[in-house]
């Protein structure tokens, strides 16, 4: 992983909202680094800060403290006007929410070229309306949708358009925000199988939030599991899921449902009790167990985990 090359880097990040009595920190002093070409997934349940640190690196949510860096470069706090179109350009977002994420006022050929006509990212006419019909192309659907509106089509068309909006600024990173968890069942894998085929034909680089450790588990390289605005363990998906060492991550594999029903009856849910940490008097640090497996622990906790080496879900 040393030797790929570093597309973001997020250091230290704090996200606070409110102030004095209101004051709510809900991402703290949270740092990690995703690689070009891969995906990267952030798992925790719902509060836990996913969306908030997606939000905070599309610059919609304001960073406290700390830093981002894109190529290297700031892209939080005043950043160059140039730079900042770039940012516009090469950043992209897929919502959770197919049917809110759209414009209902607004038909398919402006949604999607909407980004377009902000950074000026077309030669003329003609080449506004052959990229959007490539967009539409590329996700699945045909060019003549351009002019029907968002409620004409389904959940799974909706989402497609909103893959779409950000294909069509060529991107480098997509930050995909639970891109399925709105969906049925039935078309959720069509809506995977189609993320995965646009980033190798587009050489794509995603930030996969959800809170399905199977979908995870389908698509991710390196997964982070996020606990309260911690980010508590982080490694490659299938040494996590192999040798889950933090006792939040152990607790949110033991809950994922078992296919086989003879297992999942005589499966045992583990509950997770943070009290059971020594924090007050021993407060823990980002620390790698092995290599690329990182754990937020301290000192006592991290001699026992290397001690005993396989914190496994049985």
């Amino acid at each position: 992983m040393n030797s790929r090359e570093k597309l973001i880097e997020v250091k230290n990040l704090k996200v606070v909202f409110g102030k004095g009595k209101n004051k709510f920190v809900a991402i703290n002093d949270v740092s990690f680094d995703i690689y070009k070409g891969e995906t990267f997934s952030l798992v925790g349940e719902s509060g836990s800060g996913k969306t908030t640190i997606g939000r905070a690196i599309m610059r919609i949510n304001e960073v406290s403290d700390g830093q981002i860096l894109f190529h290297g470069k700031p892209i939080n706090g005043r950043i160059p006007k140039v730079w900042d179109r770039e940012i516009t350009q090469k950043i992209q977002m897929i919502f959770q929410d197919p049917m809110a994420s759209l414009n209902e006022r607004a038909k398919v050929d402006y949604i999607i070229s909407e980004g377009l006509a902000n950074t000026k990212n077309y030669k003329n006419e003609a080449d506004r309306q052959q990229k959007i019909r490539n967009a539409l192309l590329n996700v699945g659907l045909l060019p003549e949708f351009a002019s029907r509106f968002p409620h004409e089509f389904s959940g799974g068309q909706r989402q497609r358009i909103g893959i779409a909006r950000a294909l069509v600024m060529e991107p480098e990173f997509i930050i995909a925000d639970e891109p399925i968890s709105a969906l049925d069942v039935s078309i959720r894998a069509q809506v995977l199988n189609l993320l995965s085929s646009l980033q190798e034909e587009n050489n794509l680089t995603y930030l996969f939030i959800a809170h399905d450790l199977s979908i995870v588990r389908f698509i991710s390289d390196r997964t982070a599991v996020i606990y309260k605005g911690n980010i508590v363990e982080l490694a490659e998906t299938e040494k996590l899921f192999s040798n889950p060492i933090h006792p939040y991550t152990r607790t949110l594999l033991s809950a994922v449902p078992e296919p086989n029903p003879y297992k999942e009856r005589g499966k045992i849910v583990e509950i997770y009790d943070p009290t059971q940490h020594q924090y007050d008097t021993h407060p823990p640090s980002f620390m790698e167990v092995e290599k690329g497996h990182f754990v937020l622990a301290n000192e006592e906790e991290i001699e026992r985990y290397r001690t005993t080496k396989k914190m496994g879900v049985s």
